[in-house]
């Protein structure tokens, strides 16, 4: 190992695993183990390529650092130039530090090379190796992950199939057992160890024209063929098709299949694990033992039988009773000892000239053969593939796959722990899980196989939204998941992989549909945008894209502004908002009416996502007689300003715990009135109002354009931006700071937070020009609005709603119309008191426009103007000029119940 990287991989060792030096010897020590988290880890200070755990009958799981630490492993061309004096440096360090091989052994076999990806828009040096027939493969070196699954490569055009790859050095002609392995790199290390190995390059390619030439050119001497792919379902299946095949061709086939455990491992992995092992002789007995346990393993997928595999399986570890699978059902070996040695004497007293000739070993198999007990115990296969809990609400549950010999799909789903732990559950939930799936076992079998299926079975977190996990720095987004700009699909057992994390989400009802290549993005979307709705359009964009890292920036800067987005019937909200949409994956998809919804649904629908909009519709709607606005209150969602609790419910549980879900979110109002709230509520808003446009046929043709597009035009858009998490983040943080500044300088605006929301939004639209090409005019005009709005916010705290600031003008013109009091019924100047019924009436008879009766009653007590003071009895001023107008006998009373107000 270079020096310079093993001085990092002893300090990371340290400060994560807690490895310590051990004087005198050149081991470090008394590590916590990742696995069984004993303080047993150790590796070697010289060469420290792995650590491993000490607890050998326990445990004895290990890992190489490049498992561990890929950053100081993938960018060879860095770490070693080629030179004029050495071209293939690069490609030499790969070889002899990733893959731990003798360059001396494998002179001359390969060559550096060089790619570029389009798609990527990346290159990398390549190690290229030449195949039969003129073409080649290569494995890509430099930071291989930019390049997602295309990590290596055929040349273009060519056709591997048919032929495999053979190690210059192997002669075919006295080779006596010829491994067949998939990869270039698997054949090499097993060279290594003195096994003669070939690769077929890909699982699935029968190398027809190798091995009938082969055949051919050993004049009907064959040598016995191992078929050693790799151990995944595709990979099986195709080595029992391939052994018939060769079969057939007069070839005598074994398998040999690694055992998967933990993690996948191939025969490369195998040959580095084993040059970990110090001293030759334990290196040479570890290497033929995890031989024999593959060929093992590659003995019970070529059983011809259930009773084949069962004696296999006794004869390889001697258990009595245990289940297994053959052909996905599931059967059960009992071995009845009584009946295995009336077998024995039975064959030690035959008569028979075949029995008489059987050694004792041959005896003892067709003994075990004779009474051997195998009974089928499901007509499925099932498998417990990871544990799963939700922290929050303590439950849990085991994810289960599940498989027929049929053609029926795979079916995976969860159990909870009282079904599997009894038979009798565990029978119904198979059955409502799969159809046909039938369990006819004891509870005593199903408590050993659930024994076996559970120990030791990882561990998979869970979220219950989609969108961005603060926690682990990780955005799920339907069925693939983002982490550092790396994007992974979610893997067969339905969940994410990264490094050190497992993660997935049990949120069911919201689907994405997110494009994952550039290929097909219409980026001509911008310019219709553009044309539609102008530097707002631009402004509501900032929005969306800023509320994917709402999370991150309310941790920073304590809070991301609500977005309102009122207009005109017929401005063209809903075209804007459903395109918005499209961006993020979701067709269809405009916003909830949260009228429609009861309190607790609001909450779960408000707590499904995280970096995502929530757009509420027309929430101050009035519906007959029930008025909606006093049953929604605006300063509930105070708290979502800074992604505070969502409110509080009970977990079932025997304790008093409660779940406080935060708001991830970023919430959106969208109505065709103004939102009436607080004073609080609207310096948290950003307010974007459309009108009714003048319509031309270029606009025309944009809007079109705009409803016609699908979510996989645009969605990658998605990709995009949470790819560029990291540099949206820097930008965000250094332009933040000069727009607060900015804006700071206006003297008009007085409030901090209208200043600190639209700076925000500013900053967004700087951090936009990473993902989608904004002219420099298209930039200057959002900024300019936003500035604008910032002015109209502040106005609009000073001012009063517009059905208020009527109402008050219709106050004064009445109050106009006499010398004496015609609606004021105080006595007081620095009061007013009105008595709502009669001003009504009174506005009426002069025929002036008013809100209703019941919006104003909601509206006056947050009027600025002339602020509400209470709701009481007063001696009425004007009752009092009416009786001193009229006779006694007409006189009212004069105490009157009425709104008061301070006089301005």
């Amino acid at each position: 190992m270079e020096q310079e990287i093993r001085i990092e991989v002893l300090r990371r060792l340290q400060a994560d695993y807690g490895l310590r030096p051990i004087a005198g010897t050149q081991y470090m020590r008394k590590g916590k183990c990742p696995a069984c988290g004993k303080l047993e880890l150790y590796s070697r200070q010289d060469e420290p390529w792995f650590i491993k755990c000490g607890r050998q009958s326990k445990c004895n799981e290990q890992w190489h650092v490049k498992e561990l630490y890929e950053d100081l492993f993938d960018d060879y061309s860095q770490r070693a130039p080629a030179t004029d004096a050495n071209p293939r440096a690069s490609a030499d360090s790969y070889l002899a530090f990733a893959r731990g091989f003798e360059l001396q052994r494998i002179k001359g076999w390969y060559s550096q090379e060089s790619h570029w990806d389009r798609d990527a828009n990346a290159g990398s040096a390549t190690v290229r190796f030449a195949l039969e027939g003129g073409g080649y493969w290569e494995r890509l070196i430099d930071r291989p992950q930019r390049f997602g699954r295309k990590k290596a490569r055929f040349k273009p055009g060519f056709s591997y199939k048919g032929r495999w790859w053979c190690p210059p050095s192997l002669d075919l002609f006295a080779v006596k057992e010829l491994w067949l392995v998939e990869g270039i790199f698997d054949a090499i290390a097993l060279l290594h160890h003195g096994i003669d190995a070939v690769a077929t390059l890909s699982s699935n390619a029968f190398p027809l024209e190798s091995l009938q030439a082969l055949a051919r050119n050993r004049g009907g001497k064959l040598p016995a063929l191992v078929w050693a792919l790799d151990n995944e379902p595709g990979a099986r299946r195709y080595t029992r098709k391939h052994v018939a095949a060769a079969r057939e061709l007069g070839y005598r086939c074994e398998a040999a299949l690694i055992p998967q455990r933990d993690r996948a491992l191939d025969w490369n992995d195998l040959h580095q694990r084993w040059r970990f092992i110090e001293g030759e002789e334990a290196r040479l007995e570890q290497c033929k033992r995890d031989v024999a346990e593959a060929r093992y393993h590659g003995s019970l997928l070529l059983a011809e039988s259930p009773g084949e595999k069962g004696l296999l399986m006794y004869e390889w570890r001697e258990r009595h009773e245990f289940h297994f699978t053959y052909e996905n059902r599931l059967f059960w070996f009992r071995l009845d000892l009584e009946k295995l040695n009336k077998a024995m004497q039975h064959l030690e007293g035959s008569e028979r000239h075949e029995d008489k000739l059987l050694n004792d070993r041959q005896r003892r198999e067709k003994a075990l053969r004779q009474c051997g007990a195998v009974t089928e115990i499901a007509n499925c296969t099932f498998e417990a593939l990871y544990f799963q809990r939700n922290e929050i609400t303590d439950e849990s549950w085991y994810y289960f796959r599940v498989d027929f010999p049929h053609d029926a799909p795979t079916v995976r789903n969860t159990f909870t722990g009282g079904q599997v732990a009894a038979a009798s559950e565990f029978k119904k939930r198979l059955l409502g899980m799969a159809a046909g799936a039938v369990f006819s076992g004891t509870g005593g079998q199903l408590e050993r196989i659930m024994r076996d299926q559970l120990f030791a079975l990882k561990t998979v977190e869970t979220i219950d939204y989609i969108g961005y996990s603060r926690p682990h720095g990780c955005y799920v987004l339907g069925d693939i998941a983002v982490r550092g700009g790396i994007v992974v699909p979610a893997n067969v057992e339905d969940y994410f992989e990264f490094k050190g994390l497992r993660l997935k989400t049990l949120q069911k009802s919201i689907q994405l549909d997110v494009a994952r290549s550039e290929q097909g993005y219409r980026g001509e979307w911008l310019d219709w945008l553009w044309t539609c709705f102008g530097a707002q359009g631009l402004i509501a964009l900032a929005f969306w894209f800023g509320a994917l890292f709402a999370e991150q920036i309310r941790a920073e800067f304590q809070s991301y502004p609500f977005l309102e987005v009122t207009g005109e019937a017929g401005a063209g909200k809903t075209t804007l908002l459903t395109f918005l949409w499209k961006l993020l994956g979701r067709p269809d998809e405009e916003g909830k009416d949260p009228s429609k919804m009861s309190r607790a649904g609001l909450r779960r629908w408000m707590s499904q996502v995280a970096n995502m909009p929530l757009v509420m519709l027309e929430a101050d709607r009035s519906d007959g007689e029930r008025n909606l606005t006093k049953a929604f209150d605006w300063d509930e969602f105070k708290p979502m300003y800074n992604g505070g609790s969502l409110g509080v419910t009970g977990v079932k549980t025997a304790g008093n715990e409660t779940y406080e879900p935060p708001f991830r979110g970023a919430l959106v109002i969208s109505q065709n009135a103004t939102v009436v709230a607080s004073e609080a509520i609207l310096t948290r808003i950003v307010k974007l109002h459309f009108v009714r446009p003048q319509l031309t046929t270029a606009s025309r043709a944009a809007a079109d354009n705009l409803n016609h597009l699908s979510t996989r035009d645009v969605s990658h858009f998605l990709l995009l931006a949470v790819k560029a998490e990291h540099q949206v983040l820097e930008c965000f943080r250094e332009r933040v700071k000069a727009h607060e500044q900015r804006l700071r300088g206006l003297r008009e605006i007085r409030v901090e937070r209208i200043i600190k929301n639209h700076a925000q939004q500013q900053a967004l639209v700087d951090a936009l020009r990473l993902v989608v090409p904004l002219t420099d005019a298209q930039h200057q005009a959002a900024l300019d609005e936003l500035q604008a709005m910032a002015l109209a916010r502040q106005d609009a705290i000073n001012a009063d709603p517009s059905e208020v600031a009527e109402f008050w003008e219709v106050y004064d013109y009445l109050e106009s119309l006499s010398e004496e009091p015609v609606v004021n019924h105080s006595k007081r100047p620095e009061l007013i008191a009105i008595n709502l019924n009669e001003f009504c009436q009174r506005a009426s008879e002069h025929r002036q426009q008013l809100a209703d009766v019941g919006t104003l009653r909601e509206l006056l007590k947050r009027s600025r103007s002339r602020p509400f003071l209470a709701n009481k009895s007063v001696d009425s001023a004007v009752r009092t000029a009416f009786n001193a107008r009229n006779s006694a006998m007409n006189s009212r009373a004069t105490t009157v119940k009425c709104w008061t107000f301070k006089a301005s």
